[in-house]
């Protein structure tokens, strides 16, 4: 059975997972800041984007993103694991985004999160973030 302490820790790691997903719709990159650590290691090679650590990536994402006319993600399949002040999880993401144009098509993106977590003076942060692709379609 979980302990209190547990429940807290996955839930607040949950929600760290979900506050990635809604800065990155909302496009409030500096949102972002919240959810990683200075260092965090980032790879979204799998899916045709960069590696490197939270600030290169950062700037990235505020450069190539609002190229998309729309996009969202949808999570499930949250596996997390505790281990101390440290954690890890794997989450499936579903990422449809609409292609820039005239034909307005739509590429669905599925992929895996596999991230990795420290447990800071301001409470959980990712420290680690890399994709895994299940598919990719455009539509």
């Amino acid at each position: 059975m979980l302990s209190l302490g547990e429940i807290s820790d996955r839930l607040e790691i949950q929600q760290l997972l979900i506050d990635y997903s809604t800065a990155i719709d909302q496009r409030k990159f500096d949102d972002l800041d919240q959810v990683f650590t200075a260092d965090a290691y980032i790879d979204y090679r799998a899916m045709g984007g960069i590696d490197g650590h939270y600030p290169q990536v950062k700037a990235w994402l505020a450069e190539v993103l609002p190229n998309f006319p729309a996009y969202a993600h949808l999570l499930g399949n949250f596996d997390v694991r505790i281990a101390g002040d440290t954690a890890s999880s794997r989450t499936l993401c579903f990422n449809p985004m609409v292609m820039g144009g005239e034909q307005n098509q739509v590429l669905f993106c599925g992929l895996w999160y596999d991230d990795e977590f420290v447990r800071t003076p301001e409470g959980w942060r990712m420290s680690r973030r890399v994709e895994t692709k299940c598919f990719d379609k455009l539509v």
